[in-house]
Order: C-alpha cells, then structure tokens, then sequence
C-alpha cells in the first residue's frame, strides 16, 4: 500500500500515513513523537508554575497565622505572669497578700478566646453520661437531672440521673479490674505514674476548657479556676505521679530465725464523693493517692456540678487507664451517693462535703461492711487578730480568707475576733473593702464575684443572714440578694455578733464577715 506525506503543524517534518486514514493537522502533530514530548513539557512546566504558586500562597498564609499564634501566645505568658505575681493561692497555705481589684493583666486574661459577649469563652459540655469500663451509658432508669448555670439559673444541658443499679455495675466494673491478675493489678507501679503523667497531660491540654466548664457550671470566676484551681489539678496529679512507685514497706529485726517485713497494698474499690465547690480539684485530691496506690474508683460528682468530672473521665480513657479502673456515676445524693458508701463491695469510702451527710456516710458505711472512711467536712473558721498584727496584711487576707470562691470553702475564715483597740478601725476598712467587690458573669474580666451555687445555698445564706438581723448583730453593709438574675449574694459585714448567735455557729457557707470584740481576747484565745 502506498502511504501519503502529511506535514506536521508544529515542526513541518512530513509524516507518512495510511491514505485511508483523514489526517488533519492536529492528527499529524500527534504523530510526530518530538513535538508531543515537547507539548507535555510545555504542560507540565505550566502545572509546576501553578502549583509553586500555590505553594507560596500556603507559605504565606502558614506565617500569618504562626505570627497570630505567636502573638496570642506572647499575650497569654504575659497575663499568666502578672497572674503569678498576685499569687492567689493564698487559700491553700502560701503566705501572701491578694488585691481586691484586677488588674489590665488579669482583665487581659480573661478576656483571652472570648469571642462575643461574657459566657462564650468555650464550647458547651461534651460529656453528660454515666462513665463505666471506659464507656458511656444511659441511666438503668432512664431520668436525668438538669445541671444548671448559676449565673443565670438556666439549664446549661440534661445529666443521666445514676441511681443503686448504675453504682451496682460500676462497682462491679471496679471490682473485675481489681482482680488478681487483671492488667491493672499486674502492672508496674512506675506504669501506674506513666498513666497519671498522661492524665495530668491531658488536663493540661484542655486546661481552658475545663476552667471555663467549673465556671459554668459552679459561677466562680473563669480566672481563678483557670490560674488557681486547674493549676493545682495538674500539680496535684503529678505529685501522686511521682509516688506510685515509693510506696515502700518496712523490715523488722527479729531475734531468732525469723523474717518479718510490712508490704503496703491497695485497699481495692474506692468509693468517692466530691462537693460543688472545687470540683476538678477535689476529683483530683481523691484520685491521685487511689490510682497512684492501685485501686480502683467509683465516683460520684456532686450533682450541682458534674460536668468537669465527666470531661475528666473521658480523660481517663484517653490517657490509657484500663477499664474498669476509674468509673463516675452522677445522680443525688440520697440515691446514688447512699447507694456508694453502703455498697459491700466498696472497700473504702471517701467523702467531702457537709457535716450533715459526714455522718450519715459514716453510718451506712459502718452498717454495710464496716469499710474504711476518710471524711473532709465543714467548718466554722476563726481569724484572731490582735493591736499588734499588721493591719494592712491582716485586713487584706481575712477578705480573701472569707471573699475567695464566693465564701464557699470548708476553711473559710467567716468568723474576725479583733482585739479592741483596732476593732473599729479594723471593721471600717474591712466594709469598705467588701464594698469594692464586682459581682458580675463570672467569665467578665471586671467580675471579681460570681454567684453561689444553686438556689439552696442563696437560701440558706439568705435565711442565716436574716437571722443575724433578728438576733441583734449590726449589719454594716449587703445583707441582701443581688439581682433578680443568677443566685447572687452582696458582700455582708456583721460587726457586734455574739457567739450565741446562729451566723456564729452555722456553715452554711454564710457570704458574710462577723466581727466580735474581746477585752479578753488573748485569755480566750489561749482558752
């Protein structure tokens, strides 16, 4: 066959086709092979143009926003370090002195990742199940119970409502990874602190969002659970991190061919209760020593404010802790918390909380199997102040002992014996410095008091308060609710207060200083 000659369009070589074959000029340029390779080259250069251009946008873009995170991170070191001068720690032993008022920095802090109006500093709760065997589940009963946000009484969500059943199979759950030879009992004490340093990590991590949750859900001020509480959690794990693997027995010289020694074990299953007022702290003070010992947990939150708990038990999961070992049953107090301290599997119970329900978790748990019993409960806190003190310390520390977490802790310093040569210059300037204090949204950076818990504690408060005026004290200031909105409480002064009276005796975490006058101040101090 005889072929025909065809010019290629792209270089004019003459290409031999078939003549059967219609050969246009983009068929032909086809065919000559140099002019293809040198077309795709041409392509591929663009295409490499296209995408070192894209490259470059995405470099620029990656700058700008290290240069943001850079910038946020400058900011938050410099708001933490101005937050560490104040050393508002002062609640757990460190000898300082805390200003009634913020300052820039702190104001700064707490503004930082708000994006709207105070409250939305951070996502909504995550986490509102019964937490068993590292998983989440419904109640056996179906109820739940609202958690709600005590700045606005408005329910923040719906928690599954544990009850005898729920505690039943988390007991149980604690029970089986307490086992001989179950991978929690078997494994290394060091092991035990890996997993501990991870929880500690984790909370870390999620440091802000689990602050802004006890905000939420317990209204104290975002930058106190932020830089005091949360910090503490983290310190206090890793502290029982530190310890799992020191926890060393005795030997013991005996005449004769003897041997003898103490060997510390753990009790086996835990059962906690933690109060409302330093919820992530007080969950960390009881499972720090059980974990780091190897025991295992079940946990009951207290139900005004059980989200942070729940975070921090997905936590637990996350870290690496087996299941089984840490499980947390939100419900009330008379059912699932009852059904904790008189469980005969529950080898040990440990509570904080009231007085009242101290002594009721000590008789169940005497009736049930006569389990071991730790109890933290309420006080009546005195200050002794006497002419020779440093009135400007003593002053600004008895505020913060009283004003700090809204007056809402066990060893708060509710009750001022003040010697009477510096009585009334004492109460004077203790009122005006109460009358300084903000009460706002907890997440505002101008707030320097939120709200009491619930609307049993505003309550109670109110009716102590009340009592104090019936009975005969001088109130020098508050003495009342603040708004209609949120369960505030003012700032209240009591001068004259008698030891007779009830805001003298009661707990009740009572918002309010009550001054007395001695003669004899230093007798019955030492009385």
């Amino acid at each position: 066959m005889v072929k025909k000659t065809v010019k290629c369009s792209g270089c004019g070589v003459g290409l031999k086709v078939d003549p059967s074959v219609e050969a246009d000029e983009e068929e032909a340029d086809a065919k000559c092979r140099q002019c293809e390779v040198e077309k795709k080259m041409e392509q591929m250069m663009v295409a490499q143009s296209e995408l070192l251009m894209r490259i470059a946008e995405l470099e620029i873009a990656l700058a700008t926003e290290q240069e943001k995170t850079r910038a946020m991170g400058e900011r938050l070191k410099s708001a933490e370090e101005a937050l560490a001068k104040m050393n508002r720690g002062a609640a757990y032993g460190e000898n300082s002195r805390k200003p009634a008022s913020r300052t820039a920095e702190e104001k700064e802090q707490a503004s930082l990742g708000k994006t709207g109006s105070a409250g939305s500093i951070v996502a909504r709760p995550s986490f509102s199940e019964i937490f068993i065997n590292n998983g989440w589940h419904n109640s056996a009963s179906g109820k739940t119970f609202p958690t709600v946000n005590p700045t606005s009484g408005e329910v923040i969500t719906h928690v599954q409502e544990g009850d005898k059943a729920d505690v039943d199979k988390a007991v149980q759950a604690a029970k089986k990874a307490f086992e001989l030879g179950s991978e929690w009992r078997t494994m290394d004490a060091s092991d035990r602190g890996v997993l501990l340093n991870r929880l500690a990590d984790l909370i870390e991590r999620d440091r802000c969002l689990i602050a802004s949750l006890e905000t939420l859900d317990n209204g104290k001020p975002f930058v106190d659970a932020y830089n005091i509480d949360l910090p503490l959690v983290i310190k206090c794990l890793r502290y029982y991190a530190g310890y799992a693997d020191k926890n060393h027995g005795k030997t013991i010289p005996l005449d004769g061919s003897y041997f003898a020694y103490t060997r510390h074990e753990p009790v086996g299953v835990c059962g906690q209760i933690i109060p409302w007022n330093f919820p992530a702290l007080m969950q960390a003070w009881k499972l720090g020593p059980a974990l780091a010992m190897g025991n295992t947990v079940v946990m009951k939150p207290a139900e005004q404010t059980p989200l942070s708990a729940l975070h921090v038990a997905s936590l637990v999961a996350e870290a690496g802790f087996p299941p089984g070992v840490v499980n947390v049953v939100p419900g009330m107090g008379p059912t699932a918390g009852a059904a904790v301290a008189g469980h005969k599997d529950v080898d040990k119970i440990a509570f904080t909380g009231s007085t009242e329900v101290g002594q009721q978790v000590m008789e169940t748990a005497a009736k049930s199997n006569l389990k071991k019993v730790t109890l933290e409960l309420g006080g009546k806190s005195p200050n002794i102040v006497f002419k020779d003190a440093n009135l400007d310390e003593a002053i600004e520390t008895s505020h913060f002992g009283l004003f700090f977490n809204q007056g809402q802790c066990c060893c708060a310093g509710s009750r001022i014996f003040v010697e009477g040569a510096i009585y009334d210059d004492f109460v004077a300037r203790s009122v005006a410095l109460a009358k300084q204090r903000v009460l706002g949204d907890p997440f505002d950076a101008n707030t320097t008091q939120g709200p009491q818990v619930d609307q049993e504690q505003l309550g109670k408060i109110l009716t102590l308060i009340d009592s104090g005026k019936s009975e005969g004290a001088r109130l020098l200031c508050g003495g009342a609710r603040h708004g209609s909105r949120g369960y505030f409480v003012e700032p209240t002064v009591f001068s004259d207060v008698k030891d007779g009276m009830r805001i003298a005796r009661e707990e009740s975490a009572l918002f309010c200083f009550v001054f007395s006058s001695c003669p004899d101040v230093a007798f019955s101090a030492v009385e």
